[in-house]
């Protein structure tokens, strides 16, 4: 369709100074440095509009403990820590992040959640798990994550590998709208422009389908649409996957 590359571009021309940044090589660290003041904003919004369905998703944690019964969780891109207030007291928290620059967010929400037991924080990604130990985790939780990772495949084999068998891995992520919708439309002629301002966000991955070919033993999954004002990120996915 022609008109999509048509409006593409007009996007693009709009945040010609974004672009011409990127050129000089200025943007990249930029947004590193403003993207987490932005992320702490927007996610005290999503928590409001989504308190609900984050409360349901993180309520069965707990089943996931080990024979010790503290729960290891691992969380991949924990940002400025947004889902500390739904984990079960006494959870044993390890925080990942590939930007350094969301530590002293982290920090502030760590003094706020007593009721958890921070172990450590790397600054690592997805796809580069190393330091955590195989079969070490209890749990995973990856939300808002996936969207922006290299490699969707190569962060679920770390995840995989870092879970004890029968652990799991809770995600909540938004991805591509039907092909057929105006959403969809839409979320294509954003995309190019989307993916500089957030820091490699895509919004049309179809993040199901890396969830049921990655290998899991049980894939509890459902789409829903985020109750959020008018916005390409509202079609999302949410659930469980059992190693």
């Amino acid at each position: 369709m022609v008109l999509i590359p048509l409006l593409q571009r007009c996007i693009q021309l709009l945040s010609l100074p974004v672009y011409l940044l990127s050129y000089l090589g200025l943007w990249d660290p930029l947004c590193k440095k403003i993207f987490p003041y932005f992320m702490a904003k927007c996610s005290t919004i999503y928590n409001r509009k989504l308190f609900q369905q984050k409360k349901d998703l993180f309520s069965s944690l707990g089943e996931f403990a080990g024979t010790s019964r503290e729960l290891r969780l691992l969380e991949i891109g924990t940002g400025s820590g947004a889902n500390f207030q739904f984990y079960p007291p006494g959870c044993r928290v390890t925080c990942t992040d590939p930007n350094p620059n969301f530590e002293r967010f982290l920090l502030k929400s760590i003094s706020d959640s007593p009721h958890l037991h921070f172990e450590r924080f790397l600054v690592a990604s997805g796809e580069d798990l190393r330091p955590v130990a195989d079969d070490s985790m209890d749990v995973v939780v990856c939300t808002l994550v996936l969207c922006s990772v290299r490699s969707i495949e190569q962060v679920l084999r770390e995840v995989l590998r870092v879970l004890r068998q029968g652990g799991s891995l809770y995600f909540l992520e938004h991805v591509a709208a039907d092909h057929s919708s105006w959403s969809y439309f839409w979320q294509q002629i954003y995309n190019p422009t989307w993916r500089y301002l957030g820091d490699g966000c895509c919004l049309t991955r179809e993040t199901w389908k890396d969830l049921e070919k990655a290998g899991f033993s049980e894939l509890k999954l459902r789409h829903i649409h985020a109750p959020l004002s008018w916005n390409p990120t509202r079609p999302h996915i949410i659930g469980y996957a059992v190693k």
